[in-house]
C-alpha cells in the first residue's frame, strides 16, 4: 500500500549510515521515535581512532569540520568530510552523514541527514529525514507539529495516512531542492 511514499521510493540507502535502521520499517516516519536509539547503538561501535568524542554521546569524525561556536548535543554522529558552521544548534538525536553541510545558525533535532546533504543558512530541521544531496535554501524549515497538537497525517495520496506520531517533519527525498523560505508543513513528503 501507498508504494510512493516507502522507504525504498524515496531514498539510497546505499548513502546513509541510517540503512540498517530505515530497513526495518516500510514507511519512513516509522524510523523516526527510533533515531535516537540507533544513534547510541552506532556511536558505541566507531572506531576511536577516527572519531572524536567530544562529550557523551557525542561522536565526531576526525575528518569533519566544527566551527567552536556550534552546539552539539547528544547523541549525535557527525560523519566524515562534513562542516558544522558558525553558530549551528544541533540539539538532540542527529546523525549527519558524509559530505553534510549543517550552516550558520541552522538548527537540528530528530534527523537522519543523508551523504551530500546541505541545510546551510538559517534552517529548521526537526524529526525528520533528508534523502541523499538534498538541499534546503536559505530560512526553509520544517515544521514538525500540528497548531492542535494532533497525530500528524500523510496527505497527497488518495487518502491520508495515520502516522500515529504527533511530531513528523518532512520526508525529503534523494536529489530535492527545497527553495528559500519555505516552510515544510508537518508530514511533508
Amino acid at each position: 500500500m501507498y508504494p510512493e511514499v516507502k522507504v525504498e521510493a524515496l531514498f539510497d540507502l546505499t548513502q546513509t549510515a541510517a540503512a540498517e535502521l530505515l530497513n526495518r520499517f516500510e514507511y519512513p516516519w516509522e524510523a523516526l521515535p527510533h533515531i535516537k536509539e540507533f544513534i547510541l547503538q552506532l556511536g558505541a561501535t566507531l572506531p576511536a581512532d577516527k572519531f572524536d568524542q567530544p562529550a557523551q554521546d557525542v561522536w565526531i569524525s576526525k575528518e569533519a569540520v566544527v566551527a567552536p561556536t556550534a552546539y552539539i548535543g547528544g547523541p549525535c554522529i557527525i560523519m566524515p568530510g562534513s562542516e558544522v558552521r558558525h553558530c549551528a544548534y544541533i540539539r538532540t538525536s542527529a546523525l549527519v552523514g558524509e559530505h553534510c553541510v549543517v550552516g550558520n545558525s541552522t538548527e537540528l533535532k530528530n534527523v537522519i541527514l543523508f551523504n551530500n546533504v546541505q541545510v546551510p543558512h538559517y534552517n529548521y530541521v526537526g524529526d525528520s529525514i533528508l534523502g541523499y544531496c538534498s538541499h534546503m535554501g536559505a530560512g526553509s524549515i520544517t515544521s514538525n507539529i500540528k497548531s492542535d497538537k494532533s497525530d500528524v497525517k500523510i496527505y497527497g495520496l488518495d487518502e491520508p495516512i495515520e502516522t500515529n506520531l504527533i511530531k513528523v517533519g518532512a520526508l525529503v527525498g534523494d536529489y530535492v531542492e527545497v527553495g528559500c523560505n519555505s516552510v515544510l508543513n508537518p508530514g511533508a513528503v
